[in-house]
């Protein structure tokens, strides 16, 4: 239930900062390794958000009780690919999806950051939430251990789609991992629609960020 006390944490500042001749590059440090990521200021989904760094920070931090090595993740609204990098890192087989507008920076990101690592070579690929999924990643071949997903609710219209795309991927013994600003109340109503579907709980806050890690399964009858 969502009334277990979750851990409250702060979002450790962990980007070196540095003299740049470019203010769209931002640098972080994660798992040992610096990750490079470059923005784009065209798209929403081209910016780190607070919750991708309250993800990546969790994971870094939680690596026995959610181990990522050799397990199947997907990363729905990857954006810059910050967690999905950090996913690699930990030894992931890292599918990171996204609009197509997207894509080209993401994949970008993803294979700058990676390309000298010994880790599983991460896939990107499109996903528009709630469309193409049975043929796209058709669940006879898919499957995935973890799904994450971060600052994927705010002021849009496909909220909806949203949450059919999670209950898509969320099969018996997957762990969705979703790490939210919560401004609106859309965002609350959001996160009620996903306790009527889901087992929820809280698994850390960010009360400076105002951001909250949430944790869901499938209900197993």
């Amino acid at each position: 239930s969502l009334t277990d006390s979750p851990v409250i944490l702060k979002i450790l500042q962990n980007w070196v900062p540095r003299v740049s001749h470019y203010f769209d590059k931002e640098h972080y440090t994660y798992v040992g390794h610096q990750i490079v990521i470059q923005e784009s200021i065209e798209h929403f989904g081209a910016v780190v958000w607070p919750g991708a760094l309250a993800l990546s920070q969790y994971l870094e931090s939680n690596q026995e009780q959610f181990n990522l090595k050799d397990k199947k993740v997907l990363e729905i609204g990857a954006g810059t690919g910050l967690v999905s990098i950090v996913a690699c890192i930990l030894g992931a087989y890292v599918t990171a999806t996204d609009l197509p507008e997207v894509l080209e920076n993401l994949s970008y990101n993803i294979s700058r950051n990676t390309q000298n690592m010994n880790t599983h070579k991460p896939e990107v690929r499109k996903l528009v939430w709630g469309e193409g999924l049975s043929e796209d990643f058709p669940l006879s071949t898919y499957h995935y251990d973890f799904i994450l997903a971060t600052d994927v609710v705010y002021h849009h219209a496909a909220l909806d789609s949203l949450l059919a795309t999670m209950a898509y991927f969320c099969k018996p013994g997957t762990v969705l991992l979703w790490a939210n600003k919560f401004r609106f109340s859309t965002d609350y109503e959001f996160l009620e629609k996903l306790c009527n579907m889901f087992n929820v709980t809280v698994l850390a806050e960010f009360p400076e960020s105002n951001v909250k890690l949430l944790k869901a399964t499938v209900r197993e009858n």
